[in-house]
């Protein structure tokens, strides 16, 4: 381990250049000579001269090239800059700027390991033949060979730069890998991670590395069985690779607001194989150990927990979740593959899935990009209650679905809940398959990522025109899921129960946010709550779910795909408070709402086992794109041995129950107000968010509020 620890502390202490990014210069520069050729040539030569051109970094201890550093400079003269922006949109988001297109994806390392470089080329020339009748097929095609060795002369030139500095087996490496395919396990990785810096130069975030440990295992066992590496070998060159993410972390440190992993990779280890047997080998732990012995805010480490899953597997995740990374998340992989075979996905395709970004499922190489984006589900309540009015502004926000003073039971008042969910779904569909539509087809063609997909090159199509397996999918979550359960209960408790005011009554007391009216929102505040095991409230939060997913499942994407649901909000139910009015449960307005399908801060008063027995109520089948459920808990549940297993036992119960997903911090309260207080002495204390892990003390202060007042559990 020593040369990982001298790379460690390499880049650590690495100066950086700077956070102007200079790839977009360098593709408009690329453009300059091929102005007059066909469009889709032109920018395959541009993306071709910049993988070229960029500079290589390589550290003294490195062992898997391929650096971050060398995309940024300190400063470019305005001149330049103002010819980059003039260009850089003119030739659509294939390379340059991707905004809605070319992101969170993952792409198949399989196929791309296994046919290298230059197996990845015979293929587009056998299907360049089977196409050839058709033009647009075989320009495209032509796009993808000449993007594809650009990748080839992106190793050569690291491969020169490492001989420069008389590091002949790095150079060595990256000069056979510019055409033949990976033998070794080192070799493989110094490809996986060569294209995952491509697709930064480009601008591609969120690219996972998808399931490391399955599709690394071979090289990873003919190496150990035939001596050329040994497991700590292994450890040493992961590590090495995954240590490179704390350059950006470094790059976007003082431009970071929200967190500071900059760009979320996602790793999946664990699982079952496409047959259903488990997964897990020796691999599967290496990884596990390296981002662990790396202890930074990336990449985003998934575990996929099948029900067949070791002891061993548990016990490794727990002990690094232990450490205080937050890593990795738990995943429960029964659900998570029924969640995706309810759409009618081959059921092998459906259980080799990983995730994308924070806790997104996604089927490898088969499906194009996705994004993301979410409705607020307490603002849907609002609306509601309001008669499609915004409570903050007064302006009609959502179609008219009844006053107050109408819902003289709940389930009318239900019933309009229903209609602006739907109403609220709709619209955002609407807007996204917009959005994605808009401009040029053919602009937009993407000939280099397609060559990560290998249907696009058997198929002659681009991987967002019909060249992948199955169509687009967007993840359209819902944020709010405990404020609208324990407002909803409340509601139920004071007005149809008890009888204590009127709905309309409550209306214009929540209208005012409890100015004058604090008896009144002590009563809210003590109805029953989500995350207690009370089925009086939790039965909303079941009942959300379902609604949620009944007004997304007939909504289709451009292309025929689907809008997947999850229940997860990253940060933005501190934004989305900011946007909502008072509410039912006795929360003020302006007030972050609850945190994905976590009980609201605080209001889980009887125990983690009570809390998770109320999260795993709802059917998070409905929930393709996962669920975000953040837990905090005391050290001591994972550094003693005895209480480590028995909160193993129950997250299993958890999972069993039809529990999706758990991420834990363990920080106390008492260090994470500590170094609020005092930032200097936690400059590196890596936290979990919500979805992604971050440096704690470059949060915003809303982030850091409220994960300080998550509940603790001892």
């Amino acid at each position: 381990m020593n040369r990982f620890f001298k790379l460690k502390e390499e880049i650590q202490n690495t100066h950086i250049p700077g956070t102007v990014a200079v790839c977009d210069t360098l593709y408009v520069e690329g453009l300059k000579d091929h102005y007059f050729e066909p469009e889709m040539i032109a920018k395959a030569k541009a993306l071709s001269y910049m993988f070229e051109k960029h500079e290589k970094y390589v550290y003294e201890n490195d062992l898997i090239l391929g650096s971050y550093k060398g995309l940024f400079v300190k400063s470019l003269p305005k001149p330049v800059l103002e010819h980059t922006k003039k260009f850089r949109y003119l030739f659509g988001k294939n390379g340059v700027n991707e905004g809605e297109k070319g992101s969170h994806y993952a792409p198949d390392y399989e196929y791309v390991l296994s046919r290298g470089i230059g197996g990845i080329i015979e293929d587009i020339e056998k299907s360049k033949i089977k196409h050839a009748d058709d033009s647009d097929k075989v320009t495209f095609l032509d796009a993808a060979r000449i993007s594809i060795e650009g990748l080839g002369k992106m190793l050569h030139s690291y491969g020169e730069k490492a001989l420069s500095m008389g590091k002949k087996t790095e150079a060595e490496i990256c000069f056979r890998l510019e055409r033949s395919a990976p033998e070794t396990f080192r070799e493989a990785l110094q490809l996986m991670w060569m294209c995952h810096i491509s697709f930064y130069c480009e601008f591609r975030v969120a690219m996972a590395l998808g399931r490391v440990d399955r599709f690394l295992y071979p090289y990873f066992k003919k190496d150990i069985e035939n001596g050329i590496m040994t497991r700590e070998d292994s450890l040493v060159y992961f590590a090495s690779m995954i240590m490179k993410m704390k350059e950006l972390q470094k790059i976007f440190k003082e431009r970071s607001g929200t967190f500071n992993t900059v760009d979320v990779v996602n790793i999946c280890v664990g699982g079952v194989d496409r047959k259903g047997n488990p997964a897990e080998n020796e691999l599967t732990f290496v990884v596990i150990d390296a981002v662990r012995e790396c202890g930074i805010c990336g990449p985003n480490l998934s575990a996929r927990v099948s029900s067949k899953a070791s002891d061993r597997f548990w016990d490794e995740c727990l002990k690094s979740i232990g450490t205080g990374i937050g890593y990795p998340a738990l995943m429960n992989d029964e659900i998570n593959i029924a969640a995706l075979s309810r759409w009618g996905y081959d059921i092998e395709d459906c259980r080799d899935y990983a995730m994308v970004g924070c806790i997104e499922n996604f089927l490898p190489g088969l499906q194009p990009p996705w994004n993301d984006g979410g409705v607020n589900g307490a603002k849907e309540l609002e609306y509601a209650i309001n008669n499609g009015r915004c409570a903050l502004c007064g302006a009609q926000m959502g179609p008219k679905t009844g006053e107050a003073e109408e819902f003289d039971t709940m389930e009318k008042l239900l019933k309009a809940f229903k209609e602006q969910i739907k109403a609220d779904v709709e619209e955002n569909c609407v807007r996204v398959n917009m959005t994605t539509t808009r401009g040029n087809e053919y602009r937009d063609r993407q000939p280099y990522l397609s060559c990560f997909a290998r249907t696009c090159i058997e198929r002659g199509l681009d991987i967002y025109g019909g060249g992948c397996k199955y169509p687009s999918v967007f993840g359209l979550g819902a944020t709010g899921v405990a404020t609208v359960a324990d407002s909803l209960a409340a509601i139920e408790k004071l007005v149809y129960e008890e009888k204590v005011l009127t709905l309309s009554e409550l209306r214009d007391i929540l209208n005012k946010d409890f100015e004058g009216y604090d008896d009144i929102r002590t009563r809210l505040l003590k109805a029953p709550k989500y995350g207690n095991n009370d089925d009086y409230a939790d039965k909303y939060a079941s009942m959300f779910v379902d609604m949620q997913f009944d007004a997304r499942k007939n909504m289709r994407t451009f292309d025929g795909g689907f809008f997947y649901m999850s229940i997860a909000s990253n940060v933005n139910n501190i934004r989305e408070g900011e946007n909502t009015g008072a509410t039912a449960d006795g929360r003020r307005a302006h007030v972050p709402l609850s945190d994905a399908a976590s009980p609201m801060r605080g209001m889980d008063k009887n125990g983690l086992t009570q809390a998770m027995l109320s999260v795993s109520k709802a059917d998070y089948t409905k929930t393709t794109t996962g669920t975000v459920y953040n837990i905090k808990l005391t050290k001591n549940m994972f550094t003693d041995t005895n209480k480590r297993n028995a909160l193993r036992d129950l997250i299993k119960v958890y999972f069993m129950r039809g529990g999706q997903e758990v991420q834990i911090n363990c920080i106390s309260r008492e260090i994470l107000k500590d170094a609020m207080e005092n930032p200097e002495n936690y400059g590196d204390m890596v936290v979990r968010v919500s979805g992604f892990s971050s440096v704690y003390t470059t949060l915003s202060t809303p982030i850091q509020k409220d994960i300080l007042e998550r509940t603790e559990h001892d």
